[in-house]
Order: structure tokens, then C-alpha cells, then sequence
């Protein structure tokens, strides 16, 4: 045989389900992220961090689905959506915020802060990248993201999510070790 005559197993074919599992493991690992980031007892770096990981999981779930990304565009649909869950949170430009200023009050606001703060963090990045999911699915992009339409999705998401979110701070680091172990996503055939 011969070298001409050799060729290489094609690569696995990234489907549209293999897309959609990519997907939704980079928003779990996202939202782990974004509760450990909730467990920092400093006020507003905490939120800082929350918004980078939600940003950047848009920018991630962005390049999986071929649309074009625009980091001002994705910071304000995500302050519009969390605004739906956190009141507020909008108009200080703050994802969690008022969890976040809570640990300012010394002792017990620390403690309440790490308590709530995780679970909200998780809560919101996971139902910002479940919508985006099915935005993306179906063709969307972020220009024509209108998050008015998808307000009661999110709303539905991050209940979902709230009840499925990390409660304790153990549990919190130990999800995130568990995904840290995950095998990685299945890449796209060039």
C-alpha cells in the first residue's frame, strides 16, 4: 500500500448534539465558577469577577455557535437580564450586587453575603447561559437578543437553577473540583 493510498480516520463529526453538550457543560462549569467567585468576602470585587465569568461564557457559547461577539452588547443583556431576578442590579451596573454589598457589614453581613452571594451567582451565570443556549440555537445573535422576549425563560432558568445551586461552601469547591476532572469537549473537525 501506499502513502498515497493511506489516509488518517476522519475526525469525529461535531454535530449539533455534540455542540449543544459543549454548550451546556461550558455554562455548568461557568455557573461553578461565577459561585466561587460569590465566595469572596470582598465586596464588589466578588461582583467584578461574577460579570468577567458571565462575559466570558457569552464570548465562549459565541464562538461554539459562529456569532459574531460584542463585549458592550453582552455586558448590557446581562445586566438587563439579572435585573429581572436582582432588582437593582441594573442601574448599579452590578451582577449580585446587593449580595455583594451585604458583606460589608462586618461579621454578620459576611456571613450572610457568603451564604446568599454563591447561590445567586450560580443561579444567574447558569440561566444567562441557558438562555443564550437557546438564543443561539435557534439562529440568534447578540444584536438581535432582545431580553424583554426572554425574560420569563431566564426568570424559569434561574429558579431552576437556584434550587440545583451549590448551598454550602463545601459543596461549592467541590463541584468545581469535579468539573475541573472532566474530560474536554469534543473539538470541531476542520
Amino acid at each position: 500500500m501506499s502513502t498515497a493510498e493511506v489516509t488518517a480516520a476522519p475526525a469525529e463529526e461535531y454535530t449539533p448534539e455534540l455542540r449543544a453538550d459543549d454548550a451546556r457543560a461550558l455554562v455548568k462549569r461557568c455557573a461553578l465558577w461565577g459561585a466561587g467567585a460569590g465566595l469572596l468576602p470582598f465586596p464588589l470585587l466578588d461582583v467584578a469577577l461574577v460579570t468577567g465569568v458571565q462575559v466570558k461564557m457569552i464570548y465562549e457559547l459565541s464562538k461554539l455557535y459562529d456569532v459574531p461577539f460584542s463585549e458592550n452588547r453582552a455586558k448590557a443583556i446581562i445586566g438587563s437580564l439579572a435585573n429581572t431576578v436582582v432588582p437593582g442590579t441594573a442601574a448599579a451596573g452590578l451582577v449580585g450586587g446587593v449580595a455583594s454589598l451585604v458583606k460589608s457589614v462586618p461579621v454578620v453581613g459576611t456571613v450572610i453575603g457568603l451564604a446568599v452571594s454563591p447561590t445567586v451567582s450560580y443561579a444567574v451565570t447558569y440561566a444567562i447561559g441557558r438562555v443564550f443556549i437557546q438564543h443561539f440555537e435557534t439562529g440568534g445573535t447578540l444584536l438581535n437578543f432582545n431580553p424583554d422576549q426572554l425574560r420569563e425563560h431566564f426568570k424559569a432558568e434561574f429558579e431552576a437553577a437556584k434550587a440545583d445551586a451549590p448551598s454550602t461552601v463545601e459543596a461549592a469547591k467541590a463541584a468545581a473540583d469535579t468539573k475541573t476532572e472532566a474530560k474536554p469537549a469534543a473539538t470541531k473537525a476542520s
